[in-house]
């Protein structure tokens, strides 16, 4: 009986697939589609953990906003805390209580903020229209 290797037309003879566990079909010892998937399944997931830690930095819970609006309000409380003036940011201090101010962070979100005296406190970052809910005469 003669061993596949030792064919000297091996090369020309066909191989059969194999069915894995997972269903796929294909040549090797693992299903290298199903690896793939793990794979970047797993980056996302480390992905996220990055993301979520560093939320733990925030003076303010910036958790439940979209990404883009996270990364604009941590620019502007950074410039906060370097005593950069509310105005630069294009803030206003609301009309009907001058201790607040009121900084746009997108065209659909706002960071409140409360003067205590040399600085600024950041306090939330709301959308427009919980923005527009929460001051008198709007």
């Amino acid at each position: 009986m003669r061993l596949w290797r030792e064919n000297p037309y091996h090369r020309f003879m066909s191989r059969r697939k194999k069915t894995f566990p997972c269903g796929h079909k294909g040549y090797g010892q693992t299903c290298h589609r199903c690896d793939q998937n793990n794979r970047a399944r797993e980056e996302k997931k480390q992905q996220k953990q990055q993301w979520e830690s560093t939320f733990a930095e925030d003076p303010i819970d910036l958790r439940d906003l979209p990404a883009h609006v996270v990364l604009k309000a941590r620019v502007i409380i950074a410039g906060l805390q370097s005593n950069k003036d509310y105005r630069e940011f294009g803030g206003k201090r609301l009309r009907h209580n001058r201790w607040i101010i009121s900084i746009p962070v997108t065209r659909n979100y706002r960071m409140i903020c409360h003067d205590c005296g040399s600085l600024l406190v950041p306090h939330a970052v709301l959308s427009h229209e919980d923005y527009n809910v929460g001051k008198p005469g709007g």
